[in-house]
Parts: structure tokens; C-alpha cells; sequence
């Protein structure tokens, strides 16, 4: 698998695979699968050449971090790349209070409690290191800081401020040691990255499904700031919760809910042009993102074998020219979007 460098700050750098694997499944996201069935898929997303694996606390309330922990186990550490995240501690709840019902099954009665201070970064870090097993992880991102995740943009602004106040000295201090190589944030709308970028010196963004075949408002200035900056993007849910994997199907989901009638239209518009150049909607939406120097790596998650190995299969579909350009003149996407031609 190809691998993409990136080393804003000369410290020795990351190289990505340019598909990385998204854990999130493997906490049992909107399903539960058994340790076994989770090791299968990371071992299968190795044996395609995947060496990038991100994590966080959130995905299955500590699960996922575990299940990474035998598989990592006798790797040796310099040949993959490990992030997690910070911002939520976890805490011994009911079961029946726990978070994450309905969401995440099977996991471990555990409560979120948000912290972005100094020493909430230190301590959640502590925690997944306890539960991966790691002497270090590569990279830290800052989780959720979005209205989305905190209902309101008031709340998002505590948080935000919180983070810089506090937590982001941390992560410098964290970096300069050389605990970490480079932090960011992981969040689902690139406004707040926007803000963060503007206030701090942060080295990578891993945004969720902001920057993909239906969405591309981030090209207003977002990335142009992170061109200026050497700021490098992790893209995360390339296929915006599902349907730029099913197609416009009854029932697609759109940023984690049902899609609206106008987003199945126009994901309706666009497969029909990816037919008329023999591909299929799904190798159309993984390739996109990674047409954008900024982005180093596109982790699609995966809970399965088989998910895991069409997602490597689809990575390594040819897409022509001409698609993006019909696209483009369709108006189905922005004229400045970066199509390698």
C-alpha cells in the first residue's frame, strides 16, 4: 500500500498508509461482534498493508482500545502508526446509565465525563495506554469539539476555550517531549478545526465526513489555511455514515441519521455519472479525498474480514479523469476541489 510522509515540525515525521483502519466498530458500534470476529478484521486490515490504526476512549467505552491491545502485542512498535484520543475520561456507571445505549453494544458500564483540561489530557492518555497495552502513542486528537457532539454552540465554546486554556498545554508539552509526534483534533465539522488553527499550533486534523463527494465547503478556507500552515488532514467516514457506500437506498444513513430526500437526489445524481464511467459510487467517494495533498490517509472503519478487504479493493480502483470532470460540470462538485489531473 502506498504510504504518504508528513513532518511539519522535523521531528522525525509519520508515514501513513494511505488507508488507515477506524476503530470505531470494533467497540461494537451499532452492533456487537466477538473478540475473535474484532482480531479477524484487524488482522486482515494488516495483511492488506494497513498500518495506520485510530482509536479513542469513546468507541465501545474503553472496547475498542482493549481489542487493539492483543493484536498490537508483538508487533513491532516502528512498523504502524497509533492515535487515540483525549477529551472524555470514563467512569464506573449502572448499566442502565451508562453512555452510549443504543449506539455502542456490549460494552462496559462506563459514563463519559468531558474533560479538555491539563490534566484531563494527561490522565486520559494514562488510561488508554493502560488499555492498549502501548508504551506511546503517535498522535492525541482533541475528540468531539463540535456542536454536534455538545448540542449547542454555546457549550462548544466552554469546551473550546477549556481546551485551549488548559488542555492544549499539555499537548504541547507532550510534543516537545517527544511522548507524542504531532496532535490535533477529531471532530465532525471543520469550523471548529477552522477555530482551533486560527488559536494553536496544531499539526493534524482527523475530520469526519466534511470533506467527501457530497460535501467540500471545507475548500473555502479551512484548507487554505491549513495549506499555509502545513497542517495535514486525516479524513475519517469518507462515505458520510453509509450512503456513498449503499447508494441513495431506502434507508441510507447521512451523518449518522436517515438521509433527507434532497442528499439521496443528489448522491442519485452523482452515482449515475460514476456509471457512465463503469465505477462504482463507493470507489468514487474513497478515492476522492485522497486526490487533496493535504490529506495523508482515509480510514474508513471496518468490522468484518470481508468489509475490511473491499475496502482495500476499492482503494485500488482506477478512477478516470473525466469523472471528476463531469462532476464538476454537473455542478455535483466544487470547481476548486484538487483532482490530481
Amino acid at each position: 500500500m502506498k504510504t504518504r510522509r508528513f513532518d511539519r515540525i522535523g521531528n522525525g515525521g509519520i508515514s501513513f498508509t494511505e488507508l488507515g483502519f477506524g476503530t470505531a466498530p470494533l467497540g461494537n458500534l451499532y452492533k456487537a461482534i466477538s473478540d475473535g470476529e474484532a482480531h479477524a478484521a484487524l488482522e486482515a486490515a494488516w495483511e492488506t498493508g494497513c498500518r495506520y490504526f485510530d482509536t479513542a476512549p469513546l468507541y465501545g467505552l474503553g472496547l475498542s482500545e482493549t481489542r487493539l491491545n492483543p493484536f498490537l502485542r508483538g508487533r513491532r512498535r516502528e512498523d504502524y502508526v497509533l492515535s487515540t484520543k483525549v477529551g472524555r475520561l470514563l467512569k464506573a456507571s449502572p448499566p442502565e446509565q451508562r453512555t452510549g445505549i443504543g449506539t455502542f453494544f456490549e460494552t462496559p458500564s462506563r459514563v463519559e465525563v468531558y474533560d479538555y483540561t491539563y490534566d484531563g489530557v494527561m490522565r486520559s492518555l494514562e488510561f488508554s495506554l493502560e488499555r492498549l497495552g502501548a508504551d506511546y502513542v503517535d498522535i492525541l486528537y482533541a475528540h468531539d469539539l463540535d456542536v454536534f457532539t455538545h448540542g449547542s454552540r454555546d457549550v462548544l465554546e466552554a469546551r473550546l476555550n477549556e481546551l485551549m486554556g488548559s488542555g492544549y498545554y499539555a499537548l504541547l508539552s507532550l510534543r516537545d517531549q517527544r511522548v507524542i509526534k504531532a496532535f490535533g483534533a477529531g471532530v465532525n465539522e471543520w469550523q471548529s478545526c477552522q477555530w482551533l488553527a486560527e488559536r494553536g499550533d496544531f499539526d493534524l486534523f482527523l475530520l469526519a465526513g466534511r470533506y467527501t463527494l457530497l460535501e467540500q465547503e471545507a475548500l473555502q478556507s479551512f484548507f487554505p489555511l491549513c495549506e499555509k500552515r502545513g497542517i495535514g488532514i486525516i479524513l475519517g467516514g469518507p462515505y458520510n455514515s453509509g450512503i456513498l457506500a449503499t447508494g441513495p437506498v431506502p434507508g441510507a444513513h447521512y451523518n449518522y441519521s436517515e438521509a433527507p430526500q434532497e442528499i439521496l437526489d443528489r448522491v442519485r445524481r452523482i452515482e449515475q455519472i460514476c456509471e457512465r464511467h463503469g465505477v462504482k459510487l463507493i470507489e468514487a467517494a474513497l478515492r476522492f479525498p485522497l486526490l487533496n495533498p493535504l490529506v495523508y490517509s482515509v480510514i474508513p472503519g471496518g468490522q468484518s474480514v470481508d468489509q475490511v478487504k473491499a475496502n482495500r479493493a476499492v482503494l485500488d480502483r482506477d478512477v478516470p479523469a473525466a469523472l471528476w470532470a463531469d462532476l464538476k460540470g454537473e455542478g455535483l462538485m466544487r470547481q476548486d476541489a484538487p483532482t490530481g489531473a
